[in-house]
């Protein structure tokens, strides 16, 4: 199942990152190169929906796919996240958060499943929330101008990303407290 259209999909997440952020070195016009790289950051991270709508639908799911989707996600994440922080449109801090999380997180989910209790970390609502906010706040950091407008992208992707500092850390703890009796379990 490597080569079905939703896996497809998915690599072009990872495809998407030499080509969002080579963007901002593109001889264009600030807001030009803003544009152009918020409209690739949505178009790509659509994919995620899409990929695993269409694994379904079409009968094509396989466990490489389950394994390269959440990868897709974070390399796209974090590399966005990067260049936010080398444009000073995010705080190195929250990137520490976020990064740290999703390393963290992969982790204990690769050794919940090697002891055969992947279920006790799996995907929770509040995960899903954080990975929302996330999607919304990348956005509205790189566009970082007035959208119709009213609405100083700036300023609202700025509050949405330390909201999403939040939850990730509340993911986080969630997720541990859920693998902790099976860690306590293994420990002793």
């Amino acid at each position: 199942m490597f080569w079905t259209i939703p896996t497809l999909m998915t690599w072009t997440r990872i495809v998407a990152i030499p080509l969002i952020v080579g963007v901002f070195y593109a001889p264009l016009d600030p807001a030009t190169r803003n544009l152009i790289a918020t409209v690739m950051f949505v178009v790509f991270a659509a994919t995620d929906w899409l990929d695993g709508y269409l694994a379904r639908k079409l009968n094509q799911t396989s466990s490489f796919g389950a394994f390269l989707d959440p990868v897709a996600d974070k390399f796209l994440v974090c590399a966005s996240l990067l260049v936010l922080v080398h444009l000073q449109r995010a705080d190195v801090f929250v990137a520490l958060i976020i990064i740290g999380r999703e390393i963290a997180i992969s982790a204990l989910r690769e050794w919940m499943a090697q002891i055969g209790a992947s279920k006790s970390v799996a995907v929770h609502m509040i995960g899903k929330v954080k990975t929302t906010v996330q999607m919304v706040a990348i956005p509205f950091l790189l566009y970082d101008a007035r959208l119709f407008g009213m609405i100083d992208t700036g300023v609202w992707g700025t509050w949405l990303i330390w909201a999403s500092a939040v939850l990730t850390v509340w993911s986080m703890v969630y997720y541990l407290q859920k693998a902790l009796p099976e860690i306590r379990a293994r420990v002793k």
